[in-house]
């Protein structure tokens, strides 16, 4: 049987110990037809770099929800960018990225910088990243997703 979606890790940022958004997630994409592995909450980095090497995932998930994505998810995903052999790996985060509330401020410009293809902050909900994944591979879609 042909595989219709992506390969798809599924993660949290280091110190987030929330699941339940995990779970979401890895329903929502299954449900798009995606093949989802999700690490589960408190990832270190390092575990991310290797479950990325023995995945070899077309798109990287990473959601937070308590505040420290922003601060957590760039230095992973810079850590992330640093491995040659990962270094263009489609990688995403969303959810509560801040600590400053919604509308206080937007952390995408600074998410990108760091090596994020796309940031879908917790006020956007979860049209924009389905749009994203219904999107063609190229890395041009919505300006209002906050993507490259």
């Amino acid at each position: 049987m042909e595989r219709r979606g992506r390969r798809v890790l599924v993660s949290s940022v280091s110190s987030d110990s929330h699941t339940w958004n995990l779970v979401f997630l890895q329903l929502l994409l299954e449900e798009m037809g995606h093949e989802v592995t999700n690490i589960g909450s408190c990832v270190p980095d390092e575990l991310l770099i290797e479950e990325c090497r023995r995945v070899r995932p077309e798109l990287v998930v990473i959601s937070s929800v308590n505040g420290h994505g922003a601060l957590d998810g760039a230095r992973a995903v810079r850590r992330l960018r640093d491995q040659p052999d990962l270094r263009d790996v489609r990688v995403v985060i969303g959810g509560k990225l801040g600590v400053t509330g919604a509308g206080a401020g937007t952390y995408g410009p600074e998410l990108l910088s760091a090596g994020f293809d796309a940031v879908f902050e917790d006020a956007a909900g979860v049209a924009e990243f389905r749009r994203y994944l219904s999107e063609s591979s190229t890395p041009a879609i919505a300006a209002a997703s906050g993507a490259r």
